[in-house]
C-alpha cells in the first residue's frame, strides 16, 4: 500500500511538473436568434449576447472556459386584437454564468465545445405571464481559433426548465391550455478575443 501512495505521489508531481497551465482572460459577443419551444404562430428573435472568459488552457487539445455574459432572449410572437395581428417581440435577458469545455482538434485552431449554463433573468416584458426567474441550459458548438487570439464560433443552446412552469399542464388567465413544455432555444454566431499573457 505504501507504494503504491508512494508511485501515485511522484506520478503526480510529474503531471504537475510536466503541465503548463494558460490563464487567458478575454471578451466575446455575438449575434442570437432565439425561439421558445412549443409555441404555435410564434417565430425566432434576433437579437445580442456580450460578455466577458477566462480560457484556462491546460494543453493544446484541451481547456476549460468559465463565461458571464448578458443574453437578450425570446421570440417573436403574434396576437389577434379586434379582427387583426399584430406581432409583438417577447423579451427574456438573461446573466448566464457557464462554463464550456473545448476540445482542440486537426492540428489547427479547430475546436468542439460543450458544458452548462445557469442563467438568472433579469427582465422581460410579459404582461399576463410571469416567467421563471432562472433556466438551465446545455451549450454545444463548434468554432475556430486564429493565432492572434480571435475566435469565431457558432453555437446551439437549449434550455432545459419549462420557464412558465407549467409543468406540462395548466391554464392560464385567459383559460388557454398549454400542453407542452416551453423551453429557451437560442442558436449563437460570434467572435472572442483572448488577450495573451505570460
Amino acid at each position: 500500500m505504501r507504494k503504491f501512495v508512494l508511485i501515485a505521489f511522484v506520478l503526480l508531481i510529474g503531471i504537475q511538473a510536466d503541465a503548463q497551465v494558460k490563464v487567458s482572460p478575454g471578451l466575446r459577443g455575438g449575434l442570437n436568434v432565439s425561439t421558445l419551444t412549443n409555441i404555435d404562430d410564434n417565430s425566432s428573435k434576433t437579437d445580442f449576447y456580450v460578455g466577458g472568459l477566462v480560457n484556462i488552457k491546460f494543453n493544446k487539445f484541451f481547456s476549460v472556459q468559465p463565461e458571464i455574459n448578458y443574453s437578450r432572449q425570446g421570440d417573436e410572437g403574434r396576437y389577434l386584437e379586434n379582427g387583426r395581428y399584430y406581432s409583438e417581440k417577447y423579451e427574456l435577458n438573461y446573466i448566464t454564468l457557464g462554463a464550456v469545455a473545448k476540445f482542440n482538434f486537426g492540428g489547427g485552431g479547430f475546436h468542439l465545445l460543450a458544458g452548462p449554463s445557469l442563467d438568472l433573468k433579469v427582465s422581460d416584458n410579459y404582461i399576463n405571464t410571469n416567467p421563471e426567474d432562472f433556466d438551465l441550459a446545455f451549450v454545444g458548438g463548434l468554432g475556430y481559433t486564429l493565432p492572434n487570439g480571435l475566435t469565431f464560433e457558432a453555437r446551439l443552446k437549449q434550455g432545459l426548465i419549462d420557464i412558465y412552469g407549467y409543468n406540462g399542464y395548466d391554464y392560464d388567465n385567459n383559460g388557454y391550455y398549454y400542453n407542452d413544455v416551453i423551453l429557451n432555444q437560442v442558436f449563437q454566431i460570434g467572435i472572442s478575443y483572448t488577450f495573451k499573457t505570460k
